[in-house]
């Protein structure tokens, strides 16, 4: 029989993914609405969150998966800084044929195996800070460091510079578009080839809306295209072939006056992925498959605000 232990602590995961490069970006920008209420603080304003969940199954079904996310900022007249860290871990057993006698088939218990496997290994670290100039333009920079080891990154570190601009700002909606630079160091988890550094223009386009008092749609759609070379142990990606595509749809809405139910599904595209990590047996000499090119992440999760 399948015996199953669930223990939430604040968010529902949905395991079972593999990300072909970093983690879920939070596409986190200036907003007008924001800076037009620091302009008013005459005191800095501190914010602070997080979420964990853990998900075990025994019997048939043996898995184990835990994820984490805490946001702390801060916020004073014309400055805004956010820090953020997350991580998923999951491991999975499976059972695989061993046919011992050479028959074709499994007529015995001892052909068949059991083998436990990672499938999430995933954590990130990351910060943001904002300039704000007037009510609707900004200048923002971010850094983060993470590593993704099934998609084939042992480290990962991330910069951006750009400015930020609110295009359209009412009652019910908003939008935001981003431009700038963003440079992107991958560690490999192959022997050669492994260091990789990408330098991409990059664009990004924003939007909020309410739904009603209690609940809001938000969207995220970033571009980034490498302006280099990058030379890959699968190939070789000339300038505007190595392009990244990262989508973030949420819907959030207010349970009470601390915590949030919150619906989001990403897509992650990378046209140059990583190769795929290795096996107990070794690739032939010559041949690196390459990891997928998307991949898709839905998650349904309790938001507990802390401050």
């Amino acid at each position: 029989m399948l015996k199953k232990l669930y223990v939430v602590i604040a968010v529902l995961g949905l395991p079972g993914l593999v990300y072909a490069q970093p983690a879920n970006p939070k596409f986190e920008y200036a907003k007008e609405e924001e800076a037009k209420k620091a302009a008013k603080l005459e005191k800095v304003e501190w914010k602070a969150g997080a979420a964990a969940g853990l998900v075990i199954t025994t019997g048939n079904s043996e898995t184990e998966t835990i994820t984490g996310t805490a946001t702390a900022s801060r916020r004073d007249k014309d400055n805004r800084l956010l820090i953020e860290a997350n991580g998923a871990y999951a491991r999975s057993t499976i059972f695989l044929a061993n046919d011992i006698n050479g028959n074709g088939t499994i007529d015995n218990d001892d052909e068949i195996r059991q083998t436990r496997q990672t499938t999430t290994k995933q954590w990130l670290f990351r910060s943001r800070y904002d300039r704000f100039l007037t009510t609707n333009n900004s200048l923002f920079a971010s850094a983060a460091v993470g590593a993704n080891q099934p998609a084939g990154k042992d480290f990962i570190a991330n910069g951006q510079l750009g400015y930020s601009r609110t295009i359209v700002k009412n009652k019910v909606h908003e939008v935001v578009g981003e431009g700038g630079y963003d440079y992107t160091y991958e560690n490999l988890t192959t022997a050669q080839n492994s260091d990789i550094n990408i330098h991409s223009v990059r664009a990004f386009l924003g939007y909020k809306g309410k739904v009603s008092k209690e609940t809001e749609v938000a969207s995220g759609f970033e571009l980034l295209i490498n302006l280099n070379e990058v030379d890959l142990p699968t190939q070789t990606a000339e300038v505007g072939e190595d392009t990244r595509v990262n989508s973030a749809t949420t819907l959030t809405t207010k349970l009470f006056k601390n915590i949030s139910f919150r619906f989001g599904f990403t897509v992650l595209y990378d046209n140059a992925p990583a190769p795929r990590p290795g096996f107990s047996i070794p690739f032939a000499a010559g041949f690196v498959p390459p990891a997928d090119k998307v991949d898709t992440k839905t998650e349904a999760s309790l938001i507990i605000n802390f401050l």
